[in-house]
């Protein structure tokens, strides 16, 4: 299997679930993983902004990439997400990652300094050249207060052959369309927006990393994949049934909504780090609601 082909599909951005005390709960993490294997994911994302990895200490980065990579067992692909507004430190980083049998790298664009466009060109380029990795670029401006513009990502594409993808979470369709209309074949576009997931792949993104798989692995899973088989009429008909709970699930931000989905049903404690904090009482109600009521169907 190729490094592109890998990646195709659906991509889950995993949660890292806590305990009372705000420990790592390592148990329902590996559960985590063996339910997204047995339920229709293609690939793992370790580390992703999901994972609420700006709160967690250095070991316990590790702890949880480690806990992944040993409870998925080679079972599926592994990306992991490696970003930051320090490009000299990022690449010394690499060499930590080197320890771990992963088989990507997701990296954002820096944020917070707000580089120019020749800025992330002269980033990425240096970073691309620090490792023999597949890079997947990572563009979602509403984090970074960055956007990287297509004529850039075309740019750095051109430059860096162990670039191979990006998660575009822009939310700009022009943006992304026009990205999808002028990539080269051997570069893949994944949706970040679990939303635009089904127009994007229709048009001819690659697939999407996902969050509200963390909870409905199968039936994203269904979506992706009629989507991108050309059944439209049935990725249509989920496409609906799921975007009431997608809203939900990002209208007080994320992970706060997928922890509170994923509570619903039992599956884990809704336990946030701050600065995050769960769900407001109101949208509590209206999750468990539209929770109750995507149970009633038969997917």
């Amino acid at each position: 299997m190729s490094n592109i082909s890998k990646f195709k599909g659906l991509g889950v951005a995993l949660i890292t679930p806590f305990k009372d005390d705000e420990s790592i709960d390592f148990d329902a993490l590996s559960c985590l993983v063996d339910r997204m294997v047995n339920n229709g994911v293609d690939y793992l994302l370790a580390l992703g902004t999901t994972s609420e990895y700006m709160t967690l200490s250095p070991q316990e980065k590790d702890d949880v990439l480690r806990c992944i990579l040993e409870a998925n067992n080679k079972r599926r692909p592994v990306m992991v997400g490696l970003g930051g507004p320090n490009t000299a430190f990022m690449i010394r980083k690499l060499d930590h990652l080197n320890s771990f049998d992963v088989d990507a790298i997701l990296t954002v664009t820096p944020y917070y300094n707000k580089p120019s466009q020749a800025g992330l060109i002269a980033h990425y380029r240096k970073f691309s050249q620090s490792t023999d990795l597949p890079i997947f670029l990572y563009n979602v401006p509403g984090r970074t207060s960055c956007n990287l513009e297509v004529a850039t990502t075309l740019k750095i594409v051109n430059d860096c052959s162990n670039i191979i993808g990006i998660k575009e979470a822009s939310g700009n369709m022009c943006q992304i369309l026009q990205l999808i209309a002028h990539k080269p074949d051997n570069f893949m576009v994944l949706s970040g927006d679990d939303l635009l997931a089904m127009p994007l792949i229709a048009a001819g993104a690659d697939g999407l990393v996902s969050v509200m798989a963390n909870a409905f692995p199968k039936e994203v899973s269904e979506l992706v994949h009629s989507t991108s088989d050309g059944n439209l009429k049935r990725a249509q008909e989920l496409n609906n049934l799921l975007s009431d709970l997608t809203v939900a699930c990002f209208k007080e931000g994320n992970p706060s909504g997928i922890k509170a989905i994923m509570s619903a049903d039992n599956t884990i404690q809704q336990i946030l780090r701050l600065p995050l904090v769960p769900v407001s009482d109101s949208l509590q109600n209206s999750i468990l609601n539209l929770v109750t009521t995507l149970r009633e169907f038969t997917f």
